[in-house]
Protein backbone atom coordinates (compact mmCIF):
# COMPACT_ATOMS: atom_id res chain seq x y z
CA UNK A 1 0.00 0.00 0.00
CA UNK A 2 1.40 3.15 -1.01
CA UNK A 3 2.22 5.94 1.52
CA UNK A 4 1.95 8.95 -1.66
CA UNK A 5 -1.17 11.31 -2.16
CA UNK A 6 -2.02 10.96 -5.77
CA UNK A 7 -3.09 14.07 -7.19
CA UNK A 8 -5.53 13.68 -10.26
CA UNK A 9 -6.71 16.17 -13.16
CA UNK A 10 -10.07 17.17 -13.19
CA UNK A 11 -12.40 14.80 -15.40
CA UNK A 12 -12.32 17.12 -18.01
CA UNK A 13 -13.45 20.67 -18.31
CA UNK A 14 -14.92 21.55 -15.26
CA UNK A 15 -18.33 23.14 -16.39
CA UNK A 16 -19.09 19.77 -18.84
CA UNK A 17 -18.92 18.03 -15.23
CA UNK A 18 -21.31 19.54 -13.57
CA UNK A 19 -23.31 20.32 -16.56
CA UNK A 20 -24.00 16.58 -18.45
CA UNK A 21 -24.75 14.91 -15.02
CA UNK A 22 -27.18 17.76 -13.89
CA UNK A 23 -28.83 17.93 -17.49
CA UNK A 24 -29.03 13.84 -17.47
CA UNK A 25 -30.56 13.21 -13.98
CA UNK A 26 -33.02 16.37 -14.61
CA UNK A 27 -34.23 14.44 -17.63
CA UNK A 28 -34.29 11.11 -16.12
CA UNK A 29 -36.23 12.59 -12.96
CA UNK A 30 -38.61 14.32 -15.57
CA UNK A 31 -39.27 11.14 -17.70
CA UNK A 32 -40.41 9.61 -14.59
CA UNK A 33 -42.32 12.31 -13.58
CA UNK A 34 -44.29 12.18 -17.23
CA UNK A 35 -44.64 8.79 -16.97
CA UNK A 36 -46.35 8.67 -13.62
CA UNK A 37 -48.62 11.65 -14.51
CA UNK A 38 -49.47 9.42 -17.70
CA UNK A 39 -49.65 6.26 -15.82
CA UNK A 40 -52.60 7.81 -13.02
CA UNK A 41 -54.44 9.73 -16.12
CA UNK A 42 -54.76 6.31 -17.88
CA UNK A 43 -55.75 4.38 -14.63
CA UNK A 44 -56.94 6.46 -12.26
CA UNK A 45 -58.22 3.89 -10.24
CA UNK A 46 -54.93 1.84 -10.22
CA UNK A 47 -52.76 5.11 -10.27
CA UNK A 48 -49.12 5.15 -9.39
CA UNK A 49 -47.77 5.41 -5.44
CA UNK A 50 -46.37 8.95 -4.84
CA UNK A 51 -44.13 6.48 -2.74
CA UNK A 52 -42.21 4.85 -5.72
CA UNK A 53 -42.24 8.75 -7.27
CA UNK A 54 -40.39 9.70 -3.58
CA UNK A 55 -38.42 6.89 -3.86
CA UNK A 56 -37.18 7.69 -7.84
CA UNK A 57 -36.30 11.28 -7.11
CA UNK A 58 -34.65 10.22 -3.72
CA UNK A 59 -32.49 8.28 -6.17
CA UNK A 60 -31.63 11.04 -8.50
CA UNK A 61 -30.50 13.20 -5.29
CA UNK A 62 -28.20 10.50 -4.26
CA UNK A 63 -26.53 10.27 -7.61
CA UNK A 64 -26.35 13.89 -7.90
CA UNK A 65 -25.12 14.29 -4.96
CA UNK A 66 -22.26 11.65 -5.86
CA UNK A 67 -21.27 12.83 -9.23
CA UNK A 68 -21.12 16.57 -8.87
CA UNK A 69 -19.32 18.89 -6.15
CA UNK A 70 -18.24 18.58 -3.53
CA UNK A 71 -17.68 15.13 -3.26
CA UNK A 72 -16.79 14.49 -7.08
CA UNK A 73 -14.14 17.39 -6.82
CA UNK A 74 -12.47 15.45 -3.42
CA UNK A 75 -12.92 12.66 -4.75
CA UNK A 76 -9.92 13.03 -6.72
CA UNK A 77 -7.63 13.43 -4.46
CA UNK A 78 -8.90 11.88 -0.95
CA UNK A 79 -10.03 7.90 -1.26
CA UNK A 80 -12.05 8.38 1.88
CA UNK A 81 -14.40 10.85 -0.43
CA UNK A 82 -13.93 7.94 -3.35
CA UNK A 83 -15.64 5.18 -0.99
CA UNK A 84 -18.29 8.17 0.08
CA UNK A 85 -18.99 8.33 -3.96
CA UNK A 86 -18.78 5.04 -3.79
CA UNK A 87 -21.17 4.31 -1.85
CA UNK A 88 -23.57 6.60 -3.21
CA UNK A 89 -23.28 5.77 -6.77
CA UNK A 90 -23.19 2.06 -6.18
CA UNK A 91 -25.64 1.20 -3.22
CA UNK A 92 -27.75 3.88 -2.11
CA UNK A 93 -28.93 5.73 -5.37
CA UNK A 94 -29.75 2.06 -7.39
CA UNK A 95 -31.23 1.25 -4.11
CA UNK A 96 -33.93 4.06 -4.31
CA UNK A 97 -33.86 4.22 -8.04
CA UNK A 98 -35.13 0.49 -8.51
CA UNK A 99 -37.77 0.50 -5.74
CA UNK A 100 -39.26 2.83 -7.94
CA UNK A 101 -40.05 0.14 -10.44
CA UNK A 102 -39.36 2.09 -13.04
CA UNK A 103 -39.94 -0.73 -15.04
CA UNK A 104 -43.32 -1.38 -13.89
CA UNK A 105 -44.48 1.96 -14.86
CA UNK A 106 -42.82 2.14 -18.52
CA UNK A 107 -44.67 -1.20 -18.99
CA UNK A 108 -48.42 0.70 -17.58
CA UNK A 109 -47.60 3.83 -20.09
CA UNK A 110 -46.10 1.78 -23.11
CA UNK A 111 -47.99 1.17 -26.11
CA UNK A 112 -49.07 -2.47 -26.13
CA UNK A 113 -46.90 -3.95 -28.88
CA UNK A 114 -44.02 -1.79 -27.42
CA UNK A 115 -44.90 -3.27 -23.94
CA UNK A 116 -44.99 -7.02 -25.57
CA UNK A 117 -41.12 -6.12 -27.23
CA UNK A 118 -39.84 -5.12 -23.74
CA UNK A 119 -41.59 -7.75 -21.84
CA UNK A 120 -39.78 -9.96 -24.45
CA UNK A 121 -36.52 -8.35 -23.92
CA UNK A 122 -36.70 -9.21 -20.10
CA UNK A 123 -37.42 -12.69 -20.39
CA UNK A 124 -34.71 -13.36 -22.71
CA UNK A 125 -32.01 -15.85 -22.09
CA UNK A 126 -29.28 -13.00 -21.11
CA UNK A 127 -31.93 -11.11 -19.69
CA UNK A 128 -32.74 -13.63 -17.25
CA UNK A 129 -28.85 -15.01 -16.77
CA UNK A 130 -27.37 -10.99 -15.97
CA UNK A 131 -30.25 -11.03 -13.62
CA UNK A 132 -29.68 -13.84 -11.52
CA UNK A 133 -28.87 -12.86 -8.18
CA UNK A 134 -25.40 -15.04 -8.00
CA UNK A 135 -24.44 -13.00 -11.35
CA UNK A 136 -24.99 -9.60 -9.74
CA UNK A 137 -23.46 -10.38 -6.43
CA UNK A 138 -20.48 -11.41 -8.91
CA UNK A 139 -20.15 -7.79 -11.14
CA UNK A 140 -21.36 -5.38 -8.08
CA UNK A 141 -19.14 -7.00 -4.90
CA UNK A 142 -16.86 -9.18 -6.59
CA UNK A 143 -15.36 -6.75 -8.70
CA UNK A 144 -13.97 -5.06 -5.73
CA UNK A 145 -11.49 -7.84 -5.63
CA UNK A 146 -9.71 -6.85 -8.75
CA UNK A 147 -10.03 -3.22 -8.08
CA UNK A 148 -8.60 -2.35 -5.01
CA UNK A 149 -6.30 -5.68 -4.74
CA UNK A 150 -5.13 -4.94 -8.01
CA UNK A 151 -3.08 -1.70 -9.71
CA UNK A 152 -6.18 -1.39 -11.18
CA UNK A 153 -7.18 1.22 -9.22
CA UNK A 154 -4.52 3.79 -9.46
CA UNK A 155 -4.89 3.16 -13.21
CA UNK A 156 -8.09 4.24 -13.53
CA UNK A 157 -8.33 6.97 -11.38
CA UNK A 158 -5.80 9.07 -13.69
CA UNK A 159 -7.86 8.13 -16.86
CA UNK A 160 -11.09 10.65 -17.41
CA UNK A 161 -13.01 8.25 -19.67
CA UNK A 162 -11.99 4.72 -17.30
CA UNK A 163 -13.07 6.94 -14.45
CA UNK A 164 -16.40 7.39 -16.28
CA UNK A 165 -16.60 3.70 -16.62
CA UNK A 166 -16.00 2.91 -13.13
CA UNK A 167 -18.91 4.93 -12.29
CA UNK A 168 -20.79 3.22 -15.05
CA UNK A 169 -19.95 -0.39 -13.39
CA UNK A 170 -20.45 0.69 -9.89
CA UNK A 171 -24.26 1.67 -10.76
CA UNK A 172 -25.35 -0.72 -13.36
CA UNK A 173 -24.24 -3.57 -11.56
CA UNK A 174 -25.46 -1.87 -8.10
CA UNK A 175 -28.85 -1.55 -9.95
CA UNK A 176 -28.67 -5.16 -11.19
CA UNK A 177 -27.89 -6.58 -7.96
CA UNK A 178 -30.86 -4.96 -6.20
CA UNK A 179 -32.86 -5.99 -8.54
CA UNK A 180 -32.22 -9.37 -8.31
CA UNK A 181 -32.41 -9.30 -4.48
CA UNK A 182 -35.45 -6.94 -4.21
CA UNK A 183 -36.30 -5.32 -6.71
CA UNK A 184 -40.28 -4.56 -7.42
CA UNK A 185 -39.98 -5.01 -11.32
CA UNK A 186 -40.44 -8.01 -13.64
CA UNK A 187 -37.69 -10.57 -13.10
CA UNK A 188 -38.58 -14.06 -14.30
CA UNK A 189 -35.66 -15.83 -13.09
CA UNK A 190 -35.51 -14.50 -9.06
CA UNK A 191 -35.30 -17.57 -7.39
CA UNK A 192 -36.86 -17.93 -3.79
CA UNK A 193 -36.69 -15.46 -0.84
CA UNK A 194 -34.25 -17.80 0.99
CA UNK A 195 -32.04 -17.96 -1.61
CA UNK A 196 -31.82 -14.33 -2.30
CA UNK A 197 -30.98 -13.68 1.41
CA UNK A 198 -28.37 -16.66 1.49
CA UNK A 199 -27.17 -14.73 -1.53
CA UNK A 200 -27.20 -10.73 0.45
CA UNK A 201 -25.52 -12.55 3.29
CA UNK A 202 -22.37 -13.59 0.93
CA UNK A 203 -22.70 -10.04 -0.13
CA UNK A 204 -22.18 -8.70 3.15
CA UNK A 205 -19.43 -11.11 4.26
CA UNK A 206 -17.34 -10.48 1.26
CA UNK A 207 -17.96 -6.39 1.79
CA UNK A 208 -16.60 -6.94 5.54
CA UNK A 209 -13.98 -8.73 4.16
CA UNK A 210 -12.57 -6.84 1.85
CA UNK A 211 -13.15 -3.13 3.72
CA UNK A 212 -11.05 -5.60 6.77
CA UNK A 213 -8.19 -6.37 4.59
CA UNK A 214 -8.53 -2.89 2.80
CA UNK A 215 -8.32 -1.44 6.79
CA UNK A 216 -4.93 -3.81 7.48
CA UNK A 217 -3.51 -2.70 4.45
CA UNK A 218 -2.63 -6.42 3.28
CA UNK A 219 -2.05 -6.75 -0.44
CA UNK A 220 -4.12 -3.42 -1.10
CA UNK A 221 -2.73 -1.45 -4.22
CA UNK A 222 -3.90 2.02 -3.39
CA UNK A 223 -2.04 4.84 -3.54
CA UNK A 224 -2.85 6.85 -0.53
CA UNK A 225 -1.60 8.25 2.62
CA UNK A 226 -2.50 5.17 5.50
CA UNK A 227 -5.04 7.30 7.14
CA UNK A 228 -7.03 7.91 4.18
CA UNK A 229 -6.88 4.12 3.18
CA UNK A 230 -8.22 3.39 6.33
CA UNK A 231 -10.89 5.50 6.64
CA UNK A 232 -12.12 4.50 2.93
CA UNK A 233 -12.34 1.21 4.95
CA UNK A 234 -14.29 2.39 7.60
CA UNK A 235 -16.86 3.83 5.57
CA UNK A 236 -17.01 0.74 3.04
CA UNK A 237 -17.97 -0.87 6.10
CA UNK A 238 -20.19 0.96 7.96
CA UNK A 239 -22.18 2.56 5.11
CA UNK A 240 -22.08 -0.72 3.50
CA UNK A 241 -23.67 -2.23 6.08
CA UNK A 242 -26.41 0.27 6.27
CA UNK A 243 -27.17 -0.46 2.42
CA UNK A 244 -27.36 -3.52 3.06
CA UNK A 245 -29.52 -3.39 5.93
CA UNK A 246 -32.15 -1.28 3.86
CA UNK A 247 -32.00 -3.74 1.10
CA UNK A 248 -32.52 -6.88 3.10
CA UNK A 249 -35.74 -4.82 4.39
CA UNK A 250 -36.78 -4.40 1.31
CA UNK A 251 -36.12 -8.18 0.47
CA UNK A 252 -38.00 -9.06 3.79
CA UNK A 253 -41.64 -7.01 2.51
CA UNK A 254 -41.64 -8.85 -0.50
CA UNK A 255 -42.18 -12.20 1.42
CA UNK A 256 -44.95 -14.05 0.85
CA UNK A 257 -45.92 -17.48 2.99
CA UNK A 258 -46.26 -20.69 0.65
CA UNK A 259 -49.84 -21.47 1.29
CA UNK A 260 -49.87 -24.82 0.18
CA UNK A 261 -53.54 -26.33 -0.23
CA UNK A 262 -54.15 -28.84 2.20
CA UNK A 263 -55.66 -32.36 1.49
CA UNK A 264 -59.01 -32.43 3.52
CA UNK A 265 -58.63 -35.38 6.37
CA UNK A 266 -59.40 -38.55 5.48
CA UNK A 267 -62.33 -40.59 6.68
CA UNK A 268 -61.76 -43.64 8.27
CA UNK A 269 -64.51 -46.31 8.40
CA UNK A 270 -64.39 -48.14 11.23
CA UNK A 271 -67.85 -50.01 11.00
CA UNK A 272 -70.78 -51.12 8.58
CA UNK A 273 -71.61 -48.19 6.37
CA UNK A 274 -74.89 -46.49 8.14
CA UNK A 275 -78.59 -47.47 7.70
CA UNK A 276 -80.28 -45.43 5.81
CA UNK A 277 -83.50 -43.68 6.93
Amino acid sequence: MGHDVSVHQPLGDGALEILLPALALSAAAGAYLLLAHRARRRNPVLGWSPWRTASFLTGTVLLGAALLSPVASLAHDDFRAHMIQHLLIGMYSPLALVLAAPVTLLLRTLPAPRARRLTGMLRSTPARFVARPAVALTLSVGSLVPLYFTPLYNAIVGVPAAHWLLHAHFFLSGCLFTHAIAGPDPAPARPGVRARLVCLGVAVAMHAVVSQLMYGGFRVHIHAPIDQVRGGAEIMYYGGDGAELLLAAALVTTWRPDRRRTAPPRVVETGAAPTPV
